[in-house]
């Protein structure tokens, strides 16, 4: 019997879970924002998702329609979201431009930060908060602390 692979091929160690109230708008929107593609999808009750995946670049993503009784909400059932969810990406400009014209609200745009990235924040039109960023510079661990102290004033 051949021996099976603790993290299976495709995955990375960490895997994303998203529970969304619309699970097929979700994965429709993130089709459109961030180019994701469906691998899979497990329909549930009156037309919700049970679980479905999504690639988007290198990583999968996990999402289903929330459920309550199982305990699991979505950012609109709580009002706000306890996590975010960074890509990196080619050109975090464009990239940001696609997200909103496909409906998610700006939260900050793309700027180039201290420690070597170029990010702007978003959510997504079902609570989700995401980071979108390119990386655009190397930045030593004791230059990235100087440029914290001078960005905060210290």
């Amino acid at each position: 019997m051949a021996k099976v692979k603790p993290v299976p091929d495709g995955y990375h160690t960490a895997t994303p879970y998203l529970s969304v109230r619309g699970g097929e708008n979700a994965i429709a929107f993130y089709k459109k924002a961030f180019g994701a593609e469906e691998r899979m999808r497990m329909p549930g009750p009156g037309g919700t998702i049970m679980h479905a995946e999504i690639k988007i670049g290198d990583s999968v993503v996990m999402l289903a329609d929330e459920n309550p009784e199982m305990g699991t909400r979505s950012p609109s059932s709580l009002n706000g979201t306890t996590g975010s969810i960074l890509l990196y990406l080619n050109d975090v400009d464009v990239a940001f431009g696609r997200a909103i014209a496909a409906g998610a609200k700006e939260l900050m745009a793309p700027q180039d930060l201290f420690w070597g990235d170029r990010m702007g924040k978003l959510a997504d039109p079902f609570g989700h908060e995401w980071a979108l960023a390119t990386h655009t510079e190397d930045v030593a661990p004791e230059e990235m602390a100087r440029r914290a102290r001078a960005m905060s004033g210290q």
